[in-house]
């Protein structure tokens, strides 16, 4: 009894050192969150929406984001297009799968945590050969079996298997925040495309009526012509005009087919097989209050910061397991094999063998030295690459807050400019009837007022699209959604 202690004192001295050893390299700490407490100088933007002066888009710091964030648009249209998407789009269903097989990579690692047991079998068969005249027979065959099993276990004494763990785990969650970002680009781009159908359908039918007001000038004019009131110039020009506001249809419309392609692809349908709802700017509710993160907690949430984040402690972790290269390795192993010959188990011969095997990496011609210093460099690669996206989020949340305050000052902005242009038409319209301005003065008037048309139709649109901007940049809430 006393020497099978002795005997198997190795092994458990192995796993003694393992259970004591620590991993080598460095362990992953999260970066600090930027020291501020505002995106943009001042304080967060008051703005109006669009034809109603007395109502405010107020900014509330620190409010919850709705992981439905669409649905505070008011439009059972629009929740029915990003359900749609979010159940058959290609990119959200390819991004899912990449996370699967990320996390299978992490139990595939794991698997170094245990013993790796094989199994083994083999059967030979023997015999000798005696030559008669041309012919040799085989004389004194015999055949031999073996089974056996054979188990290995690598101690990770410096942690190298744990730091690869480690990796594959921050690589599963780089793709989980992947995911994330999927989820939010998609619902981010189903809202725009359905704002840009509703504003280029406001265009196009702003674009249509000057055409209108276009045909109706130049009857006018060809009536005065025909009874010798104005010259022949004017029924050309008036034609110009006419073709002039004519050709911009076709970009627009042209603008719109795209517009409705891009929302049945991002829907996970054919374009011939599936026609978005024709969306119009009375479909869609501006939201009044406006959720702002404060920055501290934009790092957390955001997916790009987070899988970027990820991205970090992977490489972190890669410096690890370069660094336990440098370490000895151990290697325990055992066997036990059961032997027979001409019958199977028939009072077999049975042997079992035990093994521990060092080994020191000694010359390697520098190769694992600089496998190190290039995981540290692809570190601070990694490093650098979060700031510059901490940097680009922020910049975009500055960018949608002010984008935000302008669109409600060039939304009052053309309405008023609509209000005038539409009263100064009418009275150029009355004016020409009567014969005290000429055409060019009436033409002017409806060029004023197709333009202010189009002016509206763009700000609302712009408006509502940066409204959604600042829900997705603020992360939309993802962590709330069963994505």
């Amino acid at each position: 009894m006393t020497s099978l202690r002795w005997r198997h004192l190795p092994v458990m001295c192995a796993l003694a050192l393992a259970s004591w050893s620590c991993a080598v390299g460095p362990d992953f700490v999260r970066p600090s969150p930027p020291m501020t407490t505002d995106y943009t100088p001042g304080s967060p933007p008051k703005v109006l929406s669009p034809g109603a002066a007395e109502v405010e888009q107020r900014v509330q710091v620190a409010a919850e984001i709705s992981s439905a964030w669409w649905q505070l648009f008011r439009s059972p249209a629009l929740d029915d297009v990003v359900k749609r998407a979010l159940a058959d789009n290609r990119s959200l269903a390819q991004a899912r799968a990449t996370l699967a097989q990320s996390r299978e990579f992490v139990n595939a690692a794991r698997g170094a945590y245990y013993p790796q047991i094989d199994a083994n079998g083999s059967a030979q068969y023997q015999a000798e050969l005696e030559r008669n005249g041309w012919k040799f027979e085989s004389q004194n065959g015999s055949t031999a079996y073996s089974v056996g099993a054979t188990v290995s276990y690598v101690v990770d004494v410096f942690g190298g298997v744990r730091r690869n763990v480690e990796q594959q785990s921050a690589l599963a969650e780089f793709q989980r925040y992947e995911l994330a970002a999927a989820w939010l680009t998609l619902t981010g781009n189903a809202v725009t495309q359905s704002i840009s159908i509703a504003s280029l359908r406001a265009q196009i039918e702003a674009v249509e009526d000057v055409v209108a007001d276009d045909t109706r000038s130049l009857d006018l004019v060809q009536r005065k012509y025909d009874a010798g009131k104005v010259a022949k110039s004017d029924v050309l020009t008036a034609s110009t005009q006419l073709a002039s506001d004519q050709a911009q249809l076709p970009p627009l419309r042209q603008r719109l087919a795209a517009a409705q392609h891009a929302l049945s692809v991002l829907a996970g349908k054919l374009p011939a097989a599936w026609a978005p709802p024709d969306f119009q700017f009375a479909d869609f509710t501006l939201p009044v209050e406006l959720p702002l993160s404060l920055p501290s907690e934009l790092v957390r949430q955001r997916p790009d910061i987070l899988a970027s984040e990820a991205d970090l402690h992977a490489s972190s972790a890669a410096i690890g397991v370069a660094t336990a290269n440098l370490f000895p390795s151990l290697t325990l192993s055992g066997s036990i094999s059961l032997a027979e010959s001409a019958a199977i188990f028939n009072g077999p011969g049975a042997g079992y063998s035990l093994a521990a095997q060092l080994l020191q990496p000694v010359f390697h011609g520098g190769t694992l030295r600089a496998q190190r210093r290039a995981a540290i460099d692809a570190y601070d690669a990694s490093l650098a690459s979060y700031e510059q996206t901490v940097l680009v989020a922020f910049q975009q949340i500055a960018d949608t807050l002010r984008a935000l305050d302008h669109d409600a000052e060039l939304v009052a902005a053309e309405q008023r400019l609509l209000s005038t242009a539409e009263e100064a038409l009418a009275l150029q319209r009355l004016r020409y009837e009567a014969g005290k301005i000429d055409l060019l003065d009436l033409l002017d008037a409806q060029r004023s007022y197709g333009q202010a048309r189009l002016g509206v139709a763009q700000a609302q649109g712009q408006q509502l699209t940066d409204t959604a901007t600042l829900y997705v940049g603020l992360g939309g809430g993802w962590w709330g959604a069963e994505i």
